[in-house]
């Protein structure tokens, strides 16, 4: 089931099972401690070159798997490590990939990773959802904002979970946030975009009981100065309730979200 593929990638099922394996070889006499403790070692990570280690067991760790950011990589770099993921897990995915670079790596023989590119940008490979209980609603102020909003949105499908995505409602036009009202309130956690002034999580803080994880962009004027005044903004918020994440950090806000509903787990409604 695909669903069950998921919930392995982003439990500690994996890792139990390869740790119960050993364990049960040691005691069979099958394998000697010493030999368990190599393959454990080979488990935690796989060194792939001189340039990198993939960290098969960041998920039992963090609830996470590993994820590529490609910016400073190669594009023969950024291969090798999607290539090696995929042997060993369901799910894999890069960051900020330049169109030149998706190009470069969705070339390379033997990757199956059908591209999903916004500026921001993104390669990943996803499944199709069963029914899933937690929802995350992606709010955008404004379409400039889309890359990093897409960049939260995308990790979260990654993660298993509902995304509901609510783009271009900035304050600067209130009247279409407040007719989404009832929508945002479906979330179990709020991920808020907004570069400029950065005023829209502050705003959705008042609207709601629900946590909100805000996100600043680079994306303004000069005295925006590359995100800086959204920043000060959103942790300056009047509305509670509010944390932030660094500037044009849309993964890292879905990371924080994925781990506040995984907290909290329901049962999906029948």
């Amino acid at each position: 089931m695909l669903a069950s593929k998921l919930r392995r990638c982003f439990s500690t099922e994996a890792a139990t099972s390869a740790l119960h394996t050993l364990f049960a070889s040691v005691a069979a006499h099958e394998m000697s401690a010493d030999d368990a403790m190599a393959q454990w070692r080979h488990v935690e990570y796989d060194a792939l070159e001189a340039f990198a280690k993939i960290d098969g067991q960041r998920a039992a760790r963090t609830g996470f798997p590993e994820v590529v950011y490609a910016e400073g990589k190669t594009s023969l770099q950024v291969a090798s490590i999607l290539l090696a993921m995929q042997k060993s897990t369901d799910v894999v995915m890069a960051t900020r990939v330049s169109a030149a670079m998706a190009a470069d790596v969705l070339a390379e023989p033997g990757l199956e990773v059908p591209a999903s590119l916004f500026d921001s940008s993104l390669l990943q490979c996803i499944r199709a959802l069963n029914d899933v209980a937690q929802i995350v609603c992606v709010l955008c102020a404004g379409t400039s904002d889309l890359p990093v909003a897409e960049e939260a949105a995308v990790t979260l499908e990654l993660a298993g979970l509902d995304v509901r995505r609510i783009y271009d409602v900035g304050v600067a036009g209130l009247h279409r946030l407040l007719r989404h009202r009832r929508a945002v309130e479906d979330g179990d956690v709020i991920i808020v975009v907004a570069g400029m002034d950065g005023a829209l999580p502050g705003v959705v803080g008042g609207l709601t009981t629900k946590p909100i994880v805000a996100v600043p962009t680079s994306v303004g004027y000069g005295a925006a100065f590359a995100g800086l005044a959204p920043l000060l903004t959103m942790l300056n918020a009047c509305s509670p309730g509010v944390g932030v994440v660094n500037i044009d950090n849309g993964f890292g806000a879905a990371v924080l979200a994925h781990r506040i509903v995984a907290a909290h787990p329901k049962t999906p409604s029948t």
